[in-house]
């Protein structure tokens, strides 16, 4: 049996290697994803462009919009002169928020009292939007603090009241790049294994070639295997180097055992080289193979909690959610990367992926062997 299957195996690699080019582009591919969703794929947002409507020019003025400018979250990068100029500015996206100064602003608060700041949002993008939102109150807030200091002379700290001090586990600075990028890990761990299997056993298939090998003694599961496992590493060595680059260029400290997650990782490939050998008995040409692959692909991206959270999902998307691998794998990734726990902790979500591994693998095999037959 393992002289069979390693002569399909040092097959498979000749065949990959004959093509430098796309073996190449095998290892390209999931570093380009890599740059581009790390960059690409970020929920912060900081240096919104904002106008900034001063209709009192005055000193306070002047100073309100110093402070927004001084943060992190806005730039203000225009000066309208009047509220339909800035709503120009706003309809054709060159500003994303703008800043109403009301005529009588300096004034007001001298005499201690409470004028109003009008604050605009584009809100077409609503994730913006709401930090936006949220960013232009905390602000705000902070300018509200000081003017008590200043003109009421008294300490906000020191008065009676609710002080909250929330605590950020796991990810203290909310880095998008932290949460983003162990997400990558598990879209490559899928999308490679899933389409390089597929269209591996169906070239064969195509070319004719599926059945001189089986004419030889080589068994099924022999040929699967052999087929297989180059592949599986090809894609765990793309899968070492995207977590090398994560660490190194992208900064993400991996937090738990980098031995563990590597193991779990080669665990869950399992599935997805199972759900490829599936797509291989359902596809009949290669084309056909990569837009099953990609139908598969799509709902797994937003059903599995890497990019929209699965709170935020209708009940039925959820429960759809339980049947997709890589809503579990993108747990054990990022848990062991974020959270440093171990596999204790993750022990439900690597049943779970053990079960969908024999279930596909097993429907998989039957299928494959009943295709050759």
């Amino acid at each position: 049996m393992i002289h069979r299957t390693l002569a399909i195996m040092r097959k498979e690699f000749l065949h990959m290697f004959r093509d430098l080019r796309v073996l190449s582009w095998l290892f390209l591919i999931p570093i380009i994803q890599l740059f581009l969703l790390g960059y690409a794929a970020n929920t912060d947002v900081e240096h919104l462009k904002t106008a900034m409507l001063d209709l009192d020019r005055s000193a306070r003025s002047r100073d309100l919009s110093a402070t927004y400018q001084a943060s992190n979250y806005f730039n203000i990068t225009h000066f309208p002169d009047d509220r339909e100029a800035m709503r120009r500015l706003i309809d054709r996206g060159e500003v994303r928020a703008g800043i109403v100064i009301p005529a009588g602003f300096g004034e007001e608060i001298d005499r201690k009292g409470r004028p109003q700041v009008e604050f605009v949002i584009d809100g077409s993008d609503p994730t913006v939007a709401n930090i936006a939102f949220a960013s232009a109150q905390s602000v705000g807030q902070s300018i509200s603090m000081e003017l008590i200091r200043e003109l009421v002379g008294v300490d906000p700290d020191d008065q009676p009241g609710l002080d909250v001090r929330p605590r950020v586990w796991y990810n203290p600075e909310m880095r998008s790049a932290n949460f983003m990028v162990p997400g990558v890990v598990g879209l490559i761990l899928q999308i490679l294994s899933m389409m390089m299997t597929a269209m591996a056993i169906v070239r064969e298939r195509e070319q004719g070639t599926i059945e001189q090998i089986m004419v030889t003694p080589i068994h099924p599961y022999e040929l699967i295997l052999g087929k297989v496992i180059p592949y599986a590493i090809i894609v765990f060595i793309n899968v070492v180097g995207v977590l090398t680059l994560a660490v190194l260029w992208f900064e993400v400290p991996i937090q738990g055992s980098v031995l563990w997650l590597l193991t779990l990782t080669a665990f869950a490939m399992i599935t997805t080289l199972a759900i490829g050998l599936l797509i291989s008995t359902v596809a009949h040409s290669q084309q056909e193979a990569m837009l099953v692959t990609y139908l598969l692909m799509m709902p797994s991206i937003f059903l599995s909690g890497y990019m929209f959270p699965l709170e935020a999902m209708p009940a039925s998307l959820r429960f759809l959610s339980n049947f997709v691998p890589l809503r579990y794998l993108l747990v054990v990734i990022r848990g062991i990367i974020l959270k440093g726990i171990g596999v204790d902790t993750l022990m439900r979500e690597v049943m779970i992926l053990g079960l969908f591994s024999v279930i596909i693998l097993t429907l998989a095999t039957a299928r494959f062997r009943k295709r050759l037959e």
